[in-house]
């Protein structure tokens, strides 16, 4: 780092600036334009770089070129959507594009530098885990209750085309997120100590529980899960996830050797989850008593 502001205060002396201003371009499109005078403290008569300046700009492009990758996932009849690569500012070498600038031996536009962010799962991944069924699991619900199957919907497609690689644990309440108005989660009844009441979100333990069941049946190792206070009508006594944003979580880790797909739906007072993998899965089902619990 010494050895950069020696050679840029060395290029500042030997050539005086040329541009005042620089404008940065993504995808040929201006997006930022910022001057010298705005970013410069002098240090013994010479401009040096305001580092705090220079890190709250790197943020605000980086904000504004990022584009999240997107998974392939199937649409609801099977078919793949393919995957979409996202992008993002490579940080170290923009910086040394402005300091370029600022030193006046750089030009007064430059295109933003840029790296590729790869999704997670991609179309060829996606077609070789969706082939095997190895668990599935439905339970009921009453679709004239509007705001609850609202919430079970919502909550169904969150966790529908999630995968989960070899050794990875998933959360439900990480993939789901918090379940609020501005989420579009309506209130519906709730158990709490045992009682029902009204709440945002309620229903969304018959989707969590539906899910328990499905990765309890295809052999996951479940990590953590807690009933309701009070025994629930979708589930037999003892199969049910309570979940809650500040409370209990419902979490399994993929114990096997191939990536699992989640694939959940509800629809018409139906909520069904069913786990795909490769014909190359070494998964063990498991059998399970009802009547334990």
């Amino acid at each position: 780092m010494k050895l950069t502001w020696i050679f840029a205060i060395i290029l500042f002396i030997q050539q005086a600036p040329e541009a005042e201003s620089l404008t940065m371009y993504h995808e040929d499109d201006a997006i930022i334009k910022v001057n010298r005078s705005d970013f410069s403290h002098s240090l013994q008569s010479l401009p040096m770089i305001d580092s705090v300046k220079l890190d709250q700009l790197t943020k605000q492009v980086s904000d504004q070129v990022r584009k999240d990758p997107l998974d392939a996932v199937l649409d609801e009849h099977g078919r793949i959507i393919p995957e979409r690569p996202g992008v993002d500012l490579n940080k170290e070498a923009f910086r040394e594009r402005f300091y370029s600038f600022f030193y006046g031996n750089g030009p007064a536009a430059i295109d933003l530098p840029v790296r590729t962010l790869h999704p997670r799962v991609d179309s060829e991944l996606l077609s070789s885990i969706k082939t095997k069924s190895i668990g599935h699991y439905v339970t009921f619900f009453n679709s004239a209750n509007e705001q609850r199957s609202h919430n079970i919907t919502l909550a169904a497609e969150a966790i529908n085309n999630k995968v989960i690689f070899p050794g990875e644990t998933f959360s439900f309440n990480k993939t789901v997120g918090i379940r609020s108005k501005a989420k579009g989660y309506l209130p519906a009844p709730i158990i709490v100590r045992g009682e029902l009441s009204e709440g945002i979100g309620g229903g969304i333990c018959q989707v969590s529980s539906t899910l328990f069941n499905a990765a309890d049946r295809s052999g996951m190792h479940i990590m953590k899960r807690y009933s309701h206070s009070k025994r629930v009508p979708y589930v037999p006594p003892g199969r049910d996830a309570t979940v809650s944003w500040y409370g209990p979580d419902f979490t399994f880790k993929n114990n096997y050797n191939q990536p699992v797909l989640i694939r959940a739906k509800a629809r018409s007072g139906k909520m069904s989850v069913m786990l795909y993998s490769s014909e190359a899965v070494n998964y063990k089902p498991r059998e399970i008593n009802h009547k334990a619990r």
